[in-house]
Order: C-alpha cells, then structure tokens, then sequence
C-alpha cells in the first residue's frame, strides 16, 4: 500500500520539543540520586591514582585495582540509570504496551485509502489531520485459538441487544441488518435481520478471499510468460491474471516486467535472435472485459494481462484513471524493455500461444496469501475480480463474470456455510446485484478462525486494523482504535461493515453489520462505526 512519507526534520520538531521536556525533570532526579554517591566514590578512589615517584609505567596497588573495578561497576550502574531514565521517557513504548511511532505515523497519515464508491463525503478512508494522536490499541491482543477467549463467558444475547439496538436502529441506517458470533464456540450471540440478504459492496471480498483460499490455497501464485513460438519466430507475452504485475523499478516484492524482459532478452540473445514479433494472449479469461458499472476509476477492464493494474499515475490503491486497454499497454511497456536490452520487438497485437510454444521466462507474484491481505487491507477491486476469475478456472468453470459467481457460491457451499439467498455477480462487490447476509459474512468470518482451516487464516489477518491501516486508517481515532479488524462496503446507499473484535473480557467475536437505502452517509458509517466499538467495550453478560 502507499504510505505518504513523514518529512524527518518537520516531523521531528515537535517530538523533539515533547522529548525534552519530558526527559529533563527525569534527568535531574536521576542525577541527584547518583552524584552524592559518585563524589563519595572519586574521594576515595582519587588517592590511588596519584602520579608515582619515579618515572615509568605507574605501578597500581592492588587494593587501587580493585576500588578501580568498582569504580568501572559504579559508573555502569550510572549510566544504565540515566540510559532507563531517557528510556521510560521516551522509549518507543507507551504505557499500554503500543509503539509510538506507529501511533503517531497513524495520526499522521493523510491518503485517501481503498476504493470511493460513489463520492461518499464521509471520507471513509482518510486518516484525521492535525496533531492529535490515534488512542491506544488495548495492550495485549490474544491470539486467535488463545485462552482468553475460552476464559471468559460469551457475552449475552439479551445484554448485546440492549447494546446494539439503540445504535442500528436509527434512520441513517435505512435497512439494516446484523448479526454477532462468538468465534471460539461458532454461537450466535445477537441478530436481527441476520438472514435477510442485502447489497453488501465490498464486504463482498471476504467471500471472494475465502473461495480463493480454498480453492487454489495459500501459497499459489499468479505467473506472467514469455514464450517463444518456433515455427514463427514470434515471442508471445502470456498474461497469467496477476493484476500486480510492475513495470516501475521498485518492485516491493511484486512480480517485475524489468525481470521478464531481462531473462527473456537473455534467452533470446542466447540462441542469436536480436529481431522479433511480439504479440500478447489474453486467453486465460473468457467474456467481457468491461464490469458491469461500466469505465469506472475503482477498477481497470478485467483481463489477465495488465501492469500496475493499468494505473496512469503512480498510485497503487484507491480510485485511479486507467488504460483503455490494459493487455496492449504492458505489452507495448515490455516492447520497450527488450529494446533497452538489445532485442527489438514489432508494435505488440493480440494471439494465442500455441503448445508447441517454448517458455522463455516467468515472473509469478507473491503467495495468494499476500494478495488476499492486500485486497482485503486496500478493498482492491482489480485484485478480486482476478482471484474470483482464479476460482473459476480451479473449479473447472468459465473465467468470467458468471463463472466467478457460479465458483464462489459452490466453494462456500462446500464449506458448508449458509449461502442461501446469496447472489455474486462479480468479486469485487462493486455490482449492486449482489447479495449477501449477515450469517454467511459472520460464518465466512468464524471459518476462517477455525484451526482446521489454517488455510483461510489470511482473510483475518488481511482485515484493516481500525485507525491504523487500510480503509480503516481514518477512522475509529475516538473509538475502537487497534481493536477492531474489519472490511468496510461503501456504495451510494449502502454501507457495511464486517469483521473481528476482542471484547473488553478477550472474547473474540466476529460480527456483520449491512445497511441499504441509507441516505445520510456519513451518518450511516458513524452508526456501524459506534456499532463496532461498542462491542469492544463491551463485556455484556
């Protein structure tokens, strides 16, 4: 994800300014501790090192040798106290147990995050100005499988909707529904409406993780070919759906277009080609290219070739404008880099490679594990319409919009999760014709928590983190913050919100809250919002 850089010296000041003043009176006292001790000790000490009588190397007694030594101890010990003092001043630990620095870089942070769907004024994604610092995360998180959560009784279904009713049940929120599950036991602790299957926006890339996982597990990978074709000459750039695919210099662990052209270039130049036809596939998916929404900044034309998710400026989250054609611009990026390397390439136009095609290079992405984070953390469009296309093809079934769908519901049946009423349309939750409830987002959430499903770990992990990452970096700065791990939906009159969060007794409790007709936004989100927060705070039994 892209993280606006902090300027150091601007950034510095005023931490600088705070650490003074906070480490001066600690200094003091520590200082006015040790030196009567000190002076008592160099009273001492101070004869045995007095210049001897005759010249040479000076001959040290050994009683000197030893006020010597605890001398060296005596200072140590000083040092190590005033080196405590500066530390517990200003340490990069704060007295719940979170890092500082990571509190300030999250108070700091200033790009709009995820996708804007619809131009909600709320500003779901974008971190509060100003110097005011996001609240402490609650000290220790226990870990999924931990004791905490099985220490505790669950909380109580009729103290929970004396919680929740109030904050859901008000107008902004439209239709609603929601649901509230125990994560150790599987119960349902509260629900209302929990069945009814709404328009779920982006909420809709849990199920789309969950499928992926299952489908082709979590260290898959997404490999872009070059090959060469020896009956025509022709070198054929085969896309293989990974919409990370880079042809900037930095790479940050993404599978690089410089890395393809450089090995390709080197098999060619190896076997003394230095000319040849480039074409590009874009075989591996079937259909339309264009979602349903149309030509729309939150997403490029789905095909299984692109580079920088066909970004035409240098984001690499949230919406952006794109390429026309996301195949035939990296094709003419790759065109560009055999020629820096020596080989020149014919203007690139569309083919199909044959068997008899020899693979020249690959480059594969990072693990789906990793993917899966990204999408979830960034509500990365391009990301799950390639996944859901990826479910498709493992399933045996079309790779296109129907396809997709089809998959997903099959995967998440044969999970056993209830998908009745479930509709997918697409993977990225941008089509209003889907349909999901709070149950199946709850027991997408609970499945992925189970310890007999390791393999779908990473749809909690990749969870934004409430006023720290993702969609969430902005919000929960007066709630939640650090407690609250959750995907957020956001179109025009629809909001949602699903996720995880550690109760005030350690339980781990998944929850779902969607809401459709909402007219007010900004209202909408504050109440799923105070909804979510709620529930940390809450013991309820």
């Amino acid at each position: 994800m892209g993280v606006p850089e902090l300027r150091p010296w601007r950034a510095a000041g005023p931490h600088v300014v705070r650490l003074a003043d906070a480490v001066r009176p600690r200094l003091a006292r520590v200082a006015g501790t040790v030196r009567p001790y000190l002076a008592r000790v160099a009273a001492a000490v101070g004869p045995r090192f007095a210049r001897p009588d005759r010249p040479g190397s000076p001959q040290v007694a050994r009683g000197a040798r030893s006020k010597t030594r605890r001398f060296t101890a005596t200072a140590a010990t000083a040092g190590l106290a005033l080196a405590a003092g500066v530390a517990t001043a200003a340490g990069p630990w704060d007295s719940t147990g979170q890092r500082t620095a990571e509190r300030d870089r999250a108070a700091a942070l200033e790009a709009t995050r995820g996708a804007d769907h619809g131009g909600v004024p709320a500003h779901a994604g974008t971190p509060p100005r100003g110097p005011r610092a996001a609240p402490p995360a609650a000290a220790v998180l226990t870990g999924l499988g931990g004791t905490a959560t099985a220490a505790q009784s669950v909380p109580g279904g009729t103290a929970l909707t004396g919680v929740l009713d109030p904050l859901l049940k008000v107008p902004a929120l439209g239709r609603h529904s929601a649901a509230v599950v125990d994560v150790a036991s599987g119960k349902r602790l509260y629900g209302t409406g929990s069945g009814d299957a709404l328009v779920p926006a982006s909420t809709t890339k849990i199920a789309t993780a969950v499928a992926a996982l299952s489908a082709l597990g979590p260290e898959h990978r997404l490999t872009t070919r070059a090959v060469f074709e020896p009956d025509t000459g022709e070198v054929v750039l085969v896309g293989g759906g990974d919409p990370t695919l880079t042809a900037r210099k930095g790479t940050g662990g993404l599978a690089s277009l410089h890395d393809l052209a450089e090995r390709t270039a080197a098999a060619l130049s190896g076997q003394g080609v230095r000319e040849v036809t480039l074409s590009y596939d874009t075989t591996l998916y079937q259909g339309t290219t264009t979602h349903p929404i149309g030509v729309n900044a939150n997403l490029a034309a789905v095909t299984p070739l692109m580079a920088d998710e066909a970004r035409t400026d240098a984001s690499v989250s949230g919406p952006a404008p794109r390429v026309a054609d996301p195949a035939a611009d990296a094709a003419r990026k790759f065109a560009a880099l055999l020629a820096d390397r020596g080989i020149k390439a014919s203007p690139p136009g569309p083919s199909k490679a044959t068997t008899r095609a020899r693979t020249l290079a690959t480059v594969s992405s990072p693990p789906l594990a990793a993917l899966v984070e990204r999408m979830l953390t960034e509500s990365d469009n391009d990301l799950a319409e390639a996944l859901a296309r990826h479910t498709a093809l493992a399933s045996g079934r079309r790779a296109d919009f129907a396809g997709a769908g089809a998959a997903l519901t099959a995967r998440l049946k044969k999970l056993g999760l209830p998908v009745g009423g479930a509709v997918f349309k697409d993977g990225s939750g941008l089509d209003r014709g889907d349909r999901l409830s709070a149950d199946l987002l709850t027991a997408l959430l609970v499945k992925a928590g189970d310890p007999a499903h390791p393999e779908l770990r990473p749809v909690l992990t990749g969870l934004p983190v409430a006023g720290f990452t993702g969609t969430l970096a902005g919000r929960y700065a007066d709630g939640a913050a650090g407690t609250v791990r959750a995907k957020t939906g956001t179109l025009t009159g629809v909001n949602s919100l699903a996720g995880t969060v550690v109760d005030r007794d350690g339980r781990l409790l998944a929850f779902a809250f969607l809401a459709n007709g909402t007219t007010a936004p900004a209202a909408a989100q504050s109440a799923l919002d105070k909804a979510a927060t709620a529930l940390a705070a809450c013991g309820c039994r």
